[in-house]
């Protein structure tokens, strides 16, 4: 058994969690569907009117960009950003890239990347317009495939393509236009998707990762305490931490803050607690 959980990047909580068979398939778009509308349902209404959907290439589905797509109406946007296979149609694509359709990447401050160390490129015109028709036929209209490509690191796992031209390839697919968001803001958007291995970390360090028994119901009781923790200590965090406690781990947390001895003082009709420096 292992649970599929839906983050909150904003403010790091767990918004929703499912608990799995062992042997439930990763791209099984049923459990993706309820997972991503019940996450949906705990953002406040006022705050769904535009909002941004990511996940990596496992759960990247025709029938999940289908369902985002469905979202869209008069007075709500929903915005995807996901990671997309990189299969033949995408290497013919890339291969029949000239060399001035790359674009530098822009590092975490904004500033453009040198272009022998990582670019980034749009493949839709390929994909969608190239000869032999349309090659994204079956997946939403509007979608939009763009590539970044990056000199790998010493013990990278690459594909035999990828060992041939000496680049690792990411793709990403997204239903934001090019004009209110252009390439290189397209694929720096996607990288914050990164955070979410941050958050999936913490939750296995408060328990997510040490389920307590063969039986699944007792194991989905753990995982909704366990999500109940996430989202203690996420917004513990946001409201009464300082400096790097913002993002601390949660053993970090429990071993500066959580497992210290304090004292409660009482006075001027408000309770403070005494926490030692040391």
């Amino acid at each position: 058994m292992f649970p599929l959980t839906a983050w909150c990047d904003n403010a790091g909580e767990c918004l929703a969690i499912k608990l799995r068979p062992g042997n439930a398939g990763a791209n099984t778009i049923a459990d993706h569907l309820e997972v991503l509308a019940a996450a949906i349902a705990q953002i406040p209404r006022k705050h769904r009117r535009r909002i941004l959907i990511t996940c990596d290439g496992a759960g990247a589905t025709i029938e999940l960009l289908q369902f985002i797509t469905t979202l869209n109406t008069r007075s709500r946007r929903a915005h995807y950003s996901v990671g997309f296979d990189l299969d033949a149609r995408a290497r013919t694509a890339i291969a029949a890239l000239p060399a001035d359709a790359w674009s530098c990447v822009l590092d975490e401050t904004g500033q453009a990347r040198d272009l022998e160390e990582a670019g980034t490129a749009e493949l839709t015109g390929l994909l969608r317009h190239s000869a032999g028709g349309d090659k994204l036929a079956t997946w939403p209209g509007g979608m939009r495939i763009l590539v970044r490509r990056e000199k790998p690191t010493s013990g990278a796992k690459l594909t035999d393509f990828e060992k041939a031209r000496g680049w690792r390839y990411q793709l990403i697919a997204t239903n934001t236009p090019a004009a209110a968001l252009p390439l290189q803001q397209g694929e720096a958007r996607h990288r914050v998707h990164a955070r979410v291995e941050d958050f999936i970390r913490c939750g296995k360090n408060t328990g997510l990762a040490s389920l307590p028994s063969w039986s699944l119901a007792i194991n989905q009781a753990w995982c909704i305490a366990a999500a109940i923790g996430c989202d203690l200590l996420s917004w513990f965090r946001l409201l009464c931490c300082e400096a790097e406690l913002t993002i601390a781990e949660p053993s970090t947390l429990r071993y500066t803050l959580l497992h210290t001895s304090a004292r409660l003082v009482r006075g001027q009709r408000r309770r403070t607690i005494k926490i030692p420096h040391t």
